[in-house]
């Protein structure tokens, strides 16, 4: 598969991230008025954790892809969400085989950072003047390599992933494993 494939690819996953995040907060929000909205939160809290762990450790895959096929050098904010992204996913991983719905108390916090740093790289790419020298002048960040639809880029896909973890782990976590007991996690 070459790089624009890779590329397209993972927008078209960053906009699915996007359409789950949207779907799950919007089931979150109607619960109380709508049973087809608790139907859809209970079933996503079954498998939460993994959700949660598949779409950081896909962010973590690409991200390897495109610095090692695509040879794409990470500036420095990218190796900050980097930071952030890869021991989620591992924390993740670690917390979907054991069943470990307290997760959410570590990991939305880690996911919080790795957003506000996705964030703000990408308002750096769209207005290079706010950028505080937080790069080097050899690989900046405001060093757009691919926008893919005009608007999907490397920060956005760091962006959506911390963001749809973050909904999942916070609005199903009242529900997570147990929803017809009580026995909240």
């Amino acid at each position: 598969m070459d790089t624009d494939a890779v590329q397209l690819f993972a927008a078209l996953l960053t906009v699915v991230a996007w359409i789950g995040t949207v779907v799950v907060v919007l089931a979150w929000v109607l619960r109380a008025r709508v049973g087809v909205a608790r139907t859809v939160l209970e079933s996503v809290s079954g498998a939460a954790l993994w959700l949660s762990f598949v779409v950081p450790a896909g962010a973590v895959i690409g991200s390897l892809y495109m610095s090692e096929v695509a040879n794409y050098t990470p500036c420095n904010l990218c190796w900050y969400q980097r930071i952030a992204m890869y021991p989620l996913a591992l924390v993740l991983l670690i917390a979907a085989v054991r069943r470990d719905a307290a997760v959410r108390w570590y990991a939305i916090p880690i996911a919080v950072v790795g957003l506000v740093i996705s964030v703000y790289h990408y308002f750096v790419e769209w207005f290079p003047q706010i950028e505080t020298n937080v790069c080097s002048l050899t690989v900046p960040c405001t060093t757009i390599w691919f926008r893919e639809f005009g608007f999907i880029s490397l920060p956005l896909m760091a962006a959506s992933a911390f963001v749809f973890v973050i909904a999942v782990l916070a609005t199903t976590s009242r529900i997570i494993f147990h929803p017809t007991t009580g026995d909240h996690s």
